[in-house]
């Protein structure tokens, strides 16, 4: 976890406003944040939250330190300075765990605080969370078009270097195998695999050297990539090096399918049966749907994956709900506005079930707990007590708990083709 501040990756606004507010005498209101979606991407059935952990760590990291105190000596006034030195998150926070699935107006995150500790995350959260869980909710689609073929992360090349390591961090949570991305392994323990690219089979005299070069080097085991020249001639001189041990090939062009056809048959006439054969070229889930009935063992996923496939971001907004009134209770607010409305109150969530545990309706209760009929599962955990974080837990635990949640959904939700949310959200 790093120990940077966090605390400059804000809007200039959510400054000046907690100086009016301190200057006006409503900074210290009991306040209550809602981050949530209005609305899924357009035609997308399900989302998936991810980047949870890293707004924790986010959290624990926002501090004014003197460095960033001097950044801001024309921003706001020395008051105001005096008070963020202090800064300590103290409130609490409770949201939906990472690799849950959303669907819109799901309450993703309830931050419960002062309204000066509050407001001044809003940027923070909405970057972490906008980010990953659009990449999320696109690779759980991916995932679930590749059925039980792995996928594999390589979109480093195709995006901001640290969005990279935040991408990798999110695709592992929505099922992806492995990333090709080393800053991933190195700060969240994703593994990581790679081979080689078209100009290690180029700087040599001949196919058969480099070929020759990369076996000798990481074993027969290898994956060869056989498209820089002819690919028959590349598979069959892969075979020739490595033996029928040759763990796979790799197709990066053309029409995957056709080849992907061609390159199984002749693999298994060389002996090759258990050569693996895996694609890459720009992939998305429509993509990897396709090639449902190809002899394909594995797809690695680059520009649309971190891109988000079409939407690279959620939407998520983060909105005042309650505030404290004058006679220190909390009193529902909200925008109210013809495009941009939001409902007022603190929000609890779970999922309605059906006794055979499909989900039927997310169903988010205002100001208490929804009522569970008995088959019915609480979607809100705590992740902030007190300013001290209580839920930051394991990638893999994320994983394991996205499986699950997308298990659950009825079978629509494995359609590709744009549709509406899987299942209503309903008000209590």
């Amino acid at each position: 976890m790093s120990t940077a501040s966090t605390a400059l990756l804000t809007d200039h606004y959510e400054l000046t406003m907690l100086q009016a507010a301190l200057g006006s005498g409503t900074a210290h209101r009991r306040s209550v944040f809602e981050l949530f979606p209005r609305r899924l991407p357009e035609g997308r059935r399900y989302g998936v939250v991810a980047g949870v952990g890293r707004a924790l760590d986010a959290i624990e990291a926002f501090r004014f330190d003197a460095e960033v105190l001097e950044v801001l000596t024309d921003v706001v006034d020395a008051p105001t300075r005096e008070w963020l030195a202090s800064y300590r998150f103290s409130g609490d926070v409770w949201g939906y765990p990472e690799g849950e699935v959303y669907l819109p107006h799901s309450p993703l995150l309830v931050v419960e605080a002062s309204f000066a500790e509050a407001v001044l995350l809003e940027t923070l959260l909405l970057s972490i969370y906008n980010h990953d869980s659009a990449i999320a909710s696109a690779a759980s689609r991916m995932t679930a078009a590749a059925g039980e073929r792995p996928c594999i992360e390589m979109g480093s090349r195709r995006t901001h270097e640290e969005a990279a390591v935040a991408a990798a961090r999110a695709a592992y949570v929505a099922g992806f195998a492995t990333s090709s991305n080393l800053a991933a392994r190195q700060r969240y323990g994703v593994p990581t695999a790679g081979t080689s690219a078209h100009s290690f089979t180029l700087l040599h005299d001949t196919e058969a050297d480099a070929f020759r070069a990369q076996v000798s080097s990481l074993g027969r085991g290898t994956t060869l990539l056989v498209d820089t020249y002819d690919i028959r001639e590349a598979v069959r001189l892969g075979v020739e090096v490595a033996g029928p041990e040759l763990g796979a090939v790799r197709l990066d062009s053309g029409d995957l399918a056709v080849l992907a056809h061609e390159v199984r048959a002749e693999l298994d006439a060389l002996g090759a049966t258990g050569t693996r054969i895996v694609v890459t070229s720009d992939l998305d889930e429509h993509a990897i749907a396709a090639l449902a009935a190809a002899p394909v063992d594995g797809y690695g996923v680059g520009t649309q994956l971190v891109t988000g496939s079409g939407h690279p971001t959620c939407g998520f907004v983060y909105k005042l709900v309650a505030r404290e009134g004058a006679d220190g209770s909390l009193v529902p607010v909200a925008k109210k506005s013809v495009d941009k409305t939001s409902i007022g109150g603190r929000k609890w969530a779970l999922r309605r079930r059906t006794p055979e545990g499909v989900a039927e309706a997310e169903v988010v209760g205002i100001g208490a707990p929804p009522e569970d009929d008995g088959d019915d599962r609480a979607l809100l955990v705590p992740l902030v007590r007190d300013g001290e974080v209580v839920g930051r837990e394991s990638l893999e635990k994320a994983r394991k708990r996205h499986l699950l949640s997308r298990a659950e959904l009825p079978v629509a939700a494995q359609q590709m083709s744009k549709g509406d949310p899987v299942i209503p959200t309903l008000f209590a």
